[in-house]
Formats: C-alpha cells, sequence, structure tokens
C-alpha cells in the first residue's frame, strides 16, 4: 500500500514510524513532514488545510490510505474530500469532529447522552463571563470554545487569575478560537488519557496513558500542549475502563450516530477520575500528542492495522496484542514555552543515540539546516523510552535526554511521578 500521513509534529513522526514497521506499508508519504520524518518517508510539500489539494496529491501518487494526524484539517473537513473522491481515509467527518472543534457543542452532546462531566456554562462577552465567576468562586475552569492547539484552557485556582484568563481569551489570545467560552466547575481527582478505535458501530479500546499538561515540575506553572506522558496508566483500572465506556463513550458515540454525524476514527476520551468514577474533561478527535508517542511505540506495526480496520468499517474482526510492557516520553521543548521561545537553536547529540524499537526520539519541530537540526518549533523533541517497567523506561528515557546537547532546550524532569 501507499500511505499518505498529513502533519509535521511528534505525533505524526510516530505514527509513521509505527506505520513503516507494517510489511503492507510499501511507499509511505508525509506532508509536510519534519527533520525526523524525512529519515522514514517522502516529505512532500503540501497545504492539509486543502482537501481538494490533498485528494489531487493522493490520485496523482496512487494513494490506497490516508491518515490525518491533528484536528484543524478534520475540522475543516479534509477527510470528507478525501473519502469522497474513494479514497480510505482515517480520521472523523468535519461534523464529527465538533467534539473536539467547540467544547460548548462537547457539553451539549454530553447532555442529551447523560455522561458525566463538569457543571458549566457558555458565554459570548466578556462581563457576564466575569459576573459568573465571581458568583461561582474558584477554582474553576476556562475554556476557549474553538481549537487552541491545546493551550486554550485557564485552571484557575483564583479568582483573579480565571478573570485574567477571560480577558485574555476574549482579548484575542487564542484568535477565533475565543469567540465563545466554556466556564467549567473544577473536577477533583486524576487525569488519565483514553483512546478508543470507532468506525461508526463497532468500538474498540487502544490503550490509556497519562499526560502532563503544565509546564513546570510539580504540575506548576501555565498549561502546554503537554510536557510528557506514560503508558499504561495504572488509574485506568479495568473496572474504570469499563465504567467510561459504558457511561460516556458509549452513549456519546449513539447520540452522533442519531444526529446523523457517525463517528469514525481515534477517539481521545480525557477523563478525570475520583473515587474510581470517570468524568469527562474533554474529547479530542485526534491522537494525543505526546500520548500517540508512547501507544505507537507500544503497538509498532499494529498500528496499521487496525487503522485501516477502522477506516474500511472492519472493527470487529480486528484485534491488537499488547505486550506487558511501559512506555514513557519526556518533551524537550525550546526555552520560553509555552510563551514566546527562540527558533533556530542547534541541537546536537542525536546521532550518539541509538533508535530502536525500545527508544526512539521523535521529531516535532524540527527543520534540517546547512547539515544540522534546529528547533522550529515550541515543542520540538519527544525522547520516548519502552522497557518491562516505568522505572527503567524513566531511566533510559532521560539518559537520552541527557546525552541530547540542547542549551536552547529545556523539560521536565519529574515525568511519571504520580504512578512512580
Amino acid at each position: 500500500m501507499n500511505i499518505l500521513i498529513l502533519g509535521s509534529g511528534g505525533r505524526e513522526h510516530a505514527l509513521a514510524w509505527a506505520v513503516k514497521q507494517n510489511p503492507k506499508c510499501d511507499r509511505l508519504i508525509v506532508a509536510p513532514g519534519n527533520a525526523g520524518m524525512a529519515h522514514l518517508a517522502w516529505c512532500a510539500d503540501l497545504d492539509i488545510m486543502d482537501g481538494a489539494a490533498v485528494t489531487e496529491f493522493a490520485v496523482a501518487n496512487a494513494v490506497d490510505f490516508v491518515i490525518i494526524g491533528p484536528e484543524a484539517p478534520l475540522a475543516a473537513g479534509v477527510s470528507d474530500v478525501i473519502r469522497a473522491a474513494g479514497i480510505a481515509c482515517f480520521g472523523p467527518s468535519q461534523a464529527a469532529a465538533e467534539l473536539e472543534a467547540s467544547k460548548a457543542f462537547t457539553k451539549e452532546i454530553c447532555d442529551a447522552a447523560g455522561a458525566p462531566t463538569a457543571a458549566y456554562a457558555r458565554f459570548t462577552e466578556l462581563a457576564p463571563a466575569q459576573d459568573y465567576v465571581r458568583q461561582q468562586g474558584a477554582p474553576i475552569v476556562v475554556k476557549a470554545d474553538g481549537l487552541a492547539a491545546g493551550k486554550g484552557v485557564i485552571v484557575a485556582m483564583t479568582e483573579a487569575e480565571a478573570l485574567e484568563g477571560l480577558e485574555d481569551i476574549f482579548g484575542g489570545a487564542f484568535g477565533d478560537a475565543g469567540a465563545e467560552v466554556v466556564i467549567e466547575a473544577f473536577l477533583e481527582g486524576e487525569e488519565a488519557s483514553f483512546f478508543v478505535l470507532v468506525d461508526g458501530e463497532d468500538i474498540m479500546p487502544l490503550g490509556t496513558a497519562q499526560d502532563h499538561k503544565r509546564v513546570g515540575d510539580g504540575d506548576t506553572g501555565p498549561n502546554t500542549g503537554g510536557m510528557g506522558a506514560y503508558s499504561p496508566a495504572p488509574v485506568m483500572t479495568p473496572e474504570v475502563v469499563e465504567a467510561t465506556l459504558a457511561q460516556i463513550v458509549r452513549p456519546t458515540m449513539a447520540e452522533m450516530a442519531r444526529r446523523g454525524s457517525p463517528y469514525q476514527g481515534i477517539l481521545f476520551v480525557g477523563l478525570m477520575i475520583k473515587d474510581g468514577q470517570p468524568s469527562l474533561v474533554e474529547y479530542n478527535v485526534r491522537f494525543g500528542d505526546p500520548e500517540c508517542q508512547c501507544l505507537m511505540m507500544r503497538l509498532g506495526g499494529q498500528a496499521l492495522d487496525v487503522m485501516l480496520a477502522c477506516a474500511e468499517g472492519r472493527l470487529s474482526q480486528a484485534q491488537v496484542h499488547w505486550a506487558d510492557d511501559h512506555v514513557m516520553t519526556v518533551v524537550m521543548a525550546a526555552n520560553g514555552y509555552p510563551g514566546a521561545y527562540e527558533k533556530g537553536s542547534k541541537i546536537n547529540g542525536l546521532d550518539d543515540i541509538a533508535e530502536d524499537s525500545k527508544t526512539m526520539v521523535f521529531h516535532a519541530g524540527t527543520a534540517a539546516k546547512d547539515g544540522a537540526i534546529v528547533a522550529t518549533g515550541g515543542r520540538v523533541l519527544a525522547v520516548t523510552a519502552r522497557a518491562d517497567s516505568l522505572a527503567e523506561a524513566r531511566e533510559r528515557a532521560y539518559n537520552m535526554v541527557d546525552t541530547i546537547d540542547w542549551p536552547g532546550g529545556f523539560c521536565r524532569r519529574d515525568i511519571g511521578w504520580r504512578a512512580l
């Protein structure tokens, strides 16, 4: 098969790495890709937000299967255009992608499906939103309604923090994503990420992980796109998994189908778990980043088989064989992230790392320049290690981090602390 993966981040590098291990993959193309993916695939210069251009490219290059990595092309309806041309595509329709593109829409679906989630209110103007915060008090959660690359959420521990967050969002800090705001009650407990494949009818659990959203050690500082992750997540016991499927995932998928927007693709279920009871924090309509790096490291070549089965409506016949292993990903980010950060700093030491089925450095924001690798993004590298225990995976991951010579970057030193 000829396979095209859309995207340029660490998630897409991990997807490409896993797909490449499957013998069904004859030719792999990534668009636009990055410096790390260039070793695995042809990096094509393509506007991944333009469904017609992507489809034309796929036809011209005899592509059999398209995997859409990021949320923005899904929200723009790129998958609909590809499928209309008769090409197999992994990723939900534009209508189903509303589950991530609008937090207010997700709340509405949860209400209709009876799925447990935080109490909330919606606002399109600053003053009433601020009044609501003053009435409710803190802690409280403020969310830009639209897509904000994982950064449009303020978990405010004080009223002042929430009011300031509202000013930022309505002031345009997240562009169009902040035209509407959802304010939620603060949920206590432990967060976890649960991934399920859905083919419109059948649902297959695809693993658990735990992300670290805040920028600093001890979960301090502002929210980021994710500073590290590990899989599996101990908090996701078989009982919690079953409760999540029964109370949250299946009712949501049934409601989407009832509305004429059946879901097809990976569903990222962000959860808060307290006393063994899961509540929905958010849905994402793509693999999480950096959780995807952990899952792909554990799945390997099987990833292609299950994604293809999902796209072709054959999930009921698919299965996954999990090893009893643990994976940790440590994100190395540019100094200053998630605020303003410098681009173009040189990264050394990558050639000193032996990459194999247990240790990989997935590139997120990198480019090749004058024979060197340079940083081009906020989150730049996802250093990932697999082992028999989480403690061993942690040791391997941080040994790799210490091998990388990059004064322009930093990482958290406590990834996995909840489990360890």
